[in-house]
């Protein structure tokens, strides 16, 4: 039984501010999106969203569903509620209200046209975590993660495309909490079925053509294969996981521009740097181009480029970057270890870059195997153990746990068993198996489920290779869409190689994000840096620490690096700025 709103609000409380919380108190699915929303640094207090831009309302999706919605919107006749349709990233398309006092509300909240309510941007919610767990969603009241959604409640249902099978956007039913029924997520469930047999429907004879023309090239080939027409874009898992956004636009534009004649074979050189050949194949309607399959081959994963600044950014691996003795090194020796097989332990601190290190070696030596990520902060799902079971005895590719010091006693014992079962079955196709934990992790129980694991690979924190920020910030641009847009001045870039990095390459990359809300072409100025990229500080601060250091750099920066200056305008004596500008490492702008 759902606990009443009261007695979730308290465990919502007591999950925020880091104390134990009862299983039986929340539903599984809601705790596991909290924790998700928690490793993701998600804000619980506000909700500030970057506005994506101006949505294409000229797809097949919202050209289907638009009858639908606008139906349902009838039949609502001026009930409080919103219907929502959403891309697969959550990022919204349309919206539909009834009443005003609603719409206000969703208004204040950004749920609204060319912003994403995915749950990496605003925790848990009926449309990130549908999308999250590929199923309907209900989330009410103080389920949300962000507490301006707790007077909410929503469903969420992802919408699957009737041919391809792939999600291709949601559609949500938001209203007051107090008005939330039962019928809720029937209601949901039944909107997005009908969206479907309108794709269906829509669904034309070249679109047709096109998808089994991709699907036979997809099954002749193990490497990178997308389609596209005038309304249709298809890309395999291989595509999106191994080309940033940048590099994926940039094929997109190049296969737009193909010739009619078969087929056109092309050597390019990638914003990211990466070199392919591009092979486009027109698919014909009676005469009529209706669309073009292309293939792409990487012709040389450590080709280099420079961008403005002359920095040279070397690829080691797919979608890695990087060129300091001890990443090189910590690349090499994962590659070394999945050449021979063995079960591997990557641990270093959060943010270095495990995961992104193992796919990329799996990406290098089984482009077209499965590569399977399970996290220990699902582990109190109740299948989440039959899953890592069911991964290791009958799936083959790549098998990463995540996170797996986070396990108590009794799971580290059910994991042990899964893998000394699965070494016992002795399948040739079994995956390659890697555990990755925090340095110094340890336990008793840690340290048996370890002893099935010849060998143990640290990654390095970026402050031990920190001269690779002059190829991580122009490959991290680019993957955030700016590639070419925008450049690092020397100014800023020497802020940054001077800051500690306590979150390490995950911080770099949220740093960036920031920097792009408001500064997009040109070039980045330390002006443009948080507060966090002009700190050499190197431990993480707590959140009133961040607040602190935060006002102390804008003052800073409004005073023009006079402290004394600044210390008058926040209240403080200049004795006491001078300290806190040491303990929390402040470069502080020349005065």
């Amino acid at each position: 039984m759902r606990a009443d709103a009261a007695d979730l609000a308290v465990t919502r409380e007591r999950f925020l501010t880091a104390e134990l919380v009862e299983p039986t108190r929340v539903r599984n699915p809601i705790l596991a999106s909290w924790r998700r929303s928690r490793d993701q640094n998600v804000a619980a207090d506000h909700i500030e969203l970057p506005y994506t831009g101006d949505p294409n309302l000229d797809i097949p999706l919202t050209r289907s569903a638009d009858r639908v919605l606008h139906s349902l919107l009838e039949q609502l006749d001026g009930q409080p509620m919103s219907i929502v349709l959403t891309d697969p990233t959550g990022v919204v398309l349309t919206r539909l209200t009834g009443d005003a006092g609603l719409e206000r509300h969703l208004d204040a909240v950004l749920l609204a046209p060319g912003f994403s309510y995915s749950e990496e941007s605003v925790g848990t919610n009926g449309i990130g975590t549908a999308l999250e767990a590929g199923g309907p969603m209900h989330v009410f009241g103080h389920e949300h993660y962000a507490e301006n959604l707790e007077d909410l409640a929503c469903a969420g249902v992802p919408i699957h495309h009737p041919v391809t099978g792939k999600t291709v956007g949601a559609v949500d039913l938001t209203c007051w909490r107090k008005d939330a029924g039962p019928l809720l997520v029937t209601l949901a469930k039944s909107t997005a079925d009908q969206i479907r047999q309108a794709l269906r429907t829509d669904t034309g004879v070249r679109e047709t053509e096109l998808l089994h023309e991709y699907l036979r090239t997809c099954r002749r080939t193990a490497g990178i294969v997308f389609a596209m027409s005038d309304d249709v874009v298809m890309m395999n898992d291989l595509a999106r996981t191994m080309l940033s956004p940048a590099d994926q636009a940039a094929l997109l534009r190049l296969a737009g521009d193909a010739p009619p004649e078969p087929p056109s074979s092309t050597v390019l050189q990638l914003p990211t740097g990466i070199t392919v050949r591009m092979q486009a194949r027109p698919v014909s309607d009676r005469g009529r181009g209706s669309g073009v399959v292309v293939q792409v081959k990487l012709v040389d994963l450590t080709t280099t480029r420079r961008d403005e600044g002359g920095t040279t950014a070397r690829m080691l691996l797919p979608a890695l970057v990087g060129s300091g003795a001890l990443w090189r090194r910590a690349c090499d020796d994962v590659e070394s270890v999945y050449r021979s097989g063995e079960l591997l332990a990557l641990e270093g601190e959060a943010g270095v870059g495990k995961l992104a290190l193992l796919r990329a070696v799996h990406q290098r030596r089984n482009p077209a195997g499965r590569f399977s990520a399970l996290d220990a902060a699902d582990a109190a799902e109740e299948r989440w153990l039959t899953t890592v079971r069911r991964t290791l005895l009958e799936e083959s590719g790549t098998a990463v746990i995540r996170h797996v010091d986070r396990l108590d006693g009794v799971r580290l014992r059910s994991v042990s068993a899964a893998l000394q079962e699965a070494a016992d079955a002795g399948r040739q196709q079994a995956p390659w198996v890697a555990v990755t934990l925090r340095s110094g992790a340890e336990g008793k129980g840690l340290e048996r489920l370890l002893r099935m694991f010849p060998r143990t690979v640290e990654v390095p924190p970026l402050r031990h290779h920190v001269e690779d920020l002059q190829q991580l910030v122009p490959f991290f641009l680019a993957r955030l869409g700016y590639g070419g847009a925008l450049t690092c001045s020397p100014e800023a870039m020497q802020l940054l190689m001077r800051a500690a990095w306590p979150g390490n390459v995950e911080q770099v990359l949220q740093v960036l994000r920031q920097v792009v809300l408001h500064r997009r072409t040109g070039s980045v100025q330390p002006g443009d840096l948080p507060p966090e990229a002009r700190t050499v500080s190197r431990r993480l601060l707590s959140p009133l620490e961040s607040l602190e250091r935060d006002a102390i750099v804008r003052s800073l920066l409004d005073a023009g690096g006079n402290k004394a200056e600044a210390a008058r305008g926040l209240g403080m004596s200049r004795a006491t700025i001078y300290r806190k500008i040491h303990e929390y490492g402040i470069v502080a702008p020349v005065g």
